[in-house]
């Protein structure tokens, strides 16, 4: 008979509990630092700089909608992508709206959650204690206020139209368990779903099949390795993503933990 240390790699019901319900009260099993000890290097954070210096001191007007301006993002876009796979990517069109540059989207919804950037008199604005972290930390303590907003603030399934899987946001400590024992190195994504799945199996019961191809575990396998290893992990600078040039567009991939990592989180274990 399997027991609970089998399928949660070694962790005991009563961790993996503290695991998904108080994740950050757990000290005598992980710590997140307030402020890194190294400088951080991530996607959100090349966006989240973009996104600052438009604003700058004299704040970056809002759409009607409450929206960054097109113009900006056009901009940004260029930046972040560089000017020849924007050039393929807008071939059908530019951007021309916030929510078509998800990347930018994401960061700027998060840096809202975080207190960092907020709305004021028909601008964005940067706050004073992101004013002050910035000038004191620099990245190294703007990167925790992101981070914490994105796992407990922000609702990973926005805009990516597959089902309300709560569990794969509510887990994220325990992927990151599995990264800091198996992710020096590189793993298929199919071993973090299976990973998942032996430690969640009930998840499964909570996820509707779509026609005869899109089963409940094809379904979660899915929504696991995208929104946990990509547009979490990834996009946060946690883990690099490798595809084969034939396979790229293919669901699996392989995954491996980079540095930054070890200092966003310390296990105690």
């Amino acid at each position: 008979m399997k027991t609970s240390l089998d399928d949660f790699q070694g962790l005991s019901s009563e961790q993996m509990h503290r695991f998904i319900h108080f994740p950050f009260e757990s000290p005598d099993l992980v710590t997140f630092p307030v402020s890194l000890d190294t400088i951080p290097e991530a996607s959100i954070l090349t966006l989240f700089n973009l996104l600052t210096a438009a604003i700058d001191d004299n704040g970056l007007k809002m759409t009607s909608t409450g929206n960054l301006p097109r113009n900006f993002c056009r901009e940004a876009a260029k930046a972040f992508w560089g000017e020849e796979e924007y050039a393929h990517w807008s071939r059908y069109g530019e951007i021309r709206s916030e929510d078509q540059f998800t990347e930018l989207n994401v960061t700027r919804l998060v840096a809202g959650l975080a207190g960092l950037v907020r709305k004021y008199k028909g601008k964005f604005i940067i706050g004073r204690e992101c004013r002050k972290l910035m000038a004191e930390q620099g990245m190294a303590g703007i990167y925790p206020r992101l981070f914490r907003a994105f796992v407990t603030e922000y609702n990973w399934g926005y805009g990516d139209r597959m089902q309300e899987i709560p569990m794969v946001q509510h887990a994220f400590l325990f992927t990151f368990y599995l990264l800091n024992k198996h992710g020096a190195e590189w793993q298929s994504s199919r071993f973090y779903e299976d990973s998942f799945l032996k430690a969640f199996p009930m998840v499964l019961q909570q996820v509707k099949p779509i026609g005869a191809y899109y089963t409940p575990e094809k379904m979660l396998r899915s929504c696991y390795s995208w929104r946990c290893l990509e547009r979490f992990a990834r996009f946060m600078g946690l883990v690099e993503i490798e595809r084969d040039q034939a396979e790229k567009y293919t669901a699996d991939f392989r995954v491996r933990k980079l540095p930054l990592l070890d200092h966003v989180v310390t296990f105690h274990l």
